[in-house]
């Protein structure tokens, strides 16, 4: 087995063990859902999804990916944002280590950085107790801003 298949196997299991932990059983297509985000470079939408799904398993439809994308979600195995132009996306979470994302908002490459707003003090009304955060950075990559100068 090389180091990238090593590392997509240990990302599958990843997943699946926190489908386990939720109490899911562990079916070939929530293996399959694993394998799609693992295999993925970036944010896939839901049909992508979906037309990814229907060639295994032709009859799944599509409200049931996406139930199943949302929980996943819920469960921490995906990460979501909604792009502007596309909807609501997702990836596998990166759950090596606390981070956040930059996301161009023209080829949707995510950048993550260590920084975390969440560290400085925070002035919250009343008696507000925060149980989790995300924090995303819109705005243009390398690539595309030098698209943008040259195009």
């Amino acid at each position: 087995m090389t180091v990238h298949e090593d590392t997509k196997a240990s990302r599958v299991k990843q997943m699946i063990d926190v489908m386990a932990t939720s109490g899911w059983r562990i079916t070939e297509q929530r293996r399959k859902l694993a394998e799609i985000f693992t295999d993925a470079n970036g944010y896939l939408s839901p049909k992508e999804v979906y037309d990814q799904m229907t060639i295994p398993y032709p009859s799944v439809s599509f409200d049931t990916v996406y139930r199943n994308l949302r929980l996943l979600s819920e469960m921490g195995a995906l990460e979501q944002f909604y792009s502007m132009d596309g909807g609501l996306k997702f990836k596998a979470s990166c759950s090596t280590h606390h981070h956040h994302h930059l996301i161009c908002v023209n080829c949707e490459k995510t950048l993550t950085f260590d920084y975390c707003p969440m560290e400085q003090s925070l002035k919250l009304p009343g008696s507000f107790k925060i149980v989790n955060h995300r924090f995303e950075v819109y705005g243009l990559c390398e690539e595309c801003q030098k698209e943008t100068v040259n195009g």
